[in-house]
């Protein structure tokens, strides 16, 4: 099979029918045998029920039901794990991601080599209090994960070697950073290709502003795991160590100092009198926790079942 279309989808009973009928289009234009994966993310319309209508006479379709909403990761976990085809293409079912990019976004993947090409949405239809943020977004994340050819990691419509999303595994909301997990996966030949944005034919938007929130805490989240994840002592150790360094240092100097008065019978006063004192011992408690919180990480680490989990590409001989 040459092409999965993988497409998460929360309340767009609307769209689901014309999306479908414009990738069949497109597919059949360019003689290009492939399926399509609906995961419906708990919908609360009639979704479900347009996607089972469209299974019924279309072969292709494939559908996938969550009880409850999850979140678009574990739609777009379930949906790359059930994907069969050579490339997988992503893109939203509000159908402000255009299935006539899809023709591109395969010969990119198929024919050039790339393991996965991002879509950028150059000139978008939003209002100036979504792109303004997604800018700023963009830029910290790619300044964070060294992928600094994409102008747009959060775009829904993104082409991938089967291999890539069969070795990623995309959980809590970090959809927006599937170009850094495939990275930190070992497929660094990452590609961007303009393409358009329509704006919303039906419904209404899902975007919210906690969504810079979690996407900031999600980057420091995958910062830490691609940097300290299998080594956290690295981190809490060298920060525990330096807290408690300089904390050991300070009260040798106030001890220090308190001496240099006794011996030479000059007015004192006493240790406990001096606040850097206590700054000085909360300095080094902080620092032997810390020291601690990564003696423990280290622990927990060498008995998870990932700590020697490595992307092998080939091997020869036995």
């Amino acid at each position: 099979m040459d092409i999965s279309v993988v497409i998460p989808l929360y309340n767009e009973e609307e769209s689901l029918g014309e999306l479908h009928a414009w990738i069949q289009q497109v597919m059949e234009a360019n003689h290009f045998s492939y399926e399509v994966i609906f995961i419906d993310d708990g919908s609360s319309d009639g979704s479900w029920q347009v996607i089972e209508h469209l299974r019924q006479a279309h072969p292709e379709v494939r559908g996938i039901k969550f009880r409850r909403n999850y979140g678009k990761s574990p739609a777009l976990y379930c949906g790359f794990k059930a994907a069969q085809g050579q490339v997988v293409i992503t893109m939203d079912a509000d159908l402000q991601d255009s299935p006539d990019e899809i023709p591109a976004l395969y010969k990119m993947i198929a024919e050039e080599g790339y393991d996965l090409v991002s879509g950028w949405k150059k000139k978008r239809y939003d209002p100036l209090s979504k792109t303004l943020p997604t800018k700023l977004f963009n830029a910290t994340a790619r300044a964070a994960s060294g992928i600094h050819n994409l102008h747009d990691f959060n775009c829904g419509l993104k082409a991938y070697r089967q291999e890539v999303v069969k070795n990623i595994e995309v959980f809590g909301e970090m959809h927006r950073y599937i170009p850094w997990l495939a990275k930190n996966a070992g497929f660094t030949k990452i590609g961007e290709k303009v393409v358009q944005h329509q704006a919303r034919k039906y419904g209404k938007t899902k975007f919210g502003l906690n969504r810079f929130i979690n996407g900031y805490l999600d980057l420091l989240t995958l910062w830490f795991l691609s940097t300290f994840g299998v080594q956290p002592m690295h981190l809490f150790g060298t920060l525990g160590s330096l807290m408690f360094l300089i904390g050991l240092i300070s009260v040798m100097i106030v001890g220090g100092n308190k001496l240099y008065y006794i011996l030479n019978n000059l007015p004192h006063r006493l240790v406990t009198d001096s606040p850097y004192f206590y700054l000085a011992l909360t300095s080094m408690i902080i620092g032997t926790q810390l020291f601690v919180a990564g003696f423990l990480g280290e622990l927990i680490s060498r008995n998870s079942e990932e700590r020697n989990k490595y992307q092998i590409e080939k091997t020869i001989g036995n």
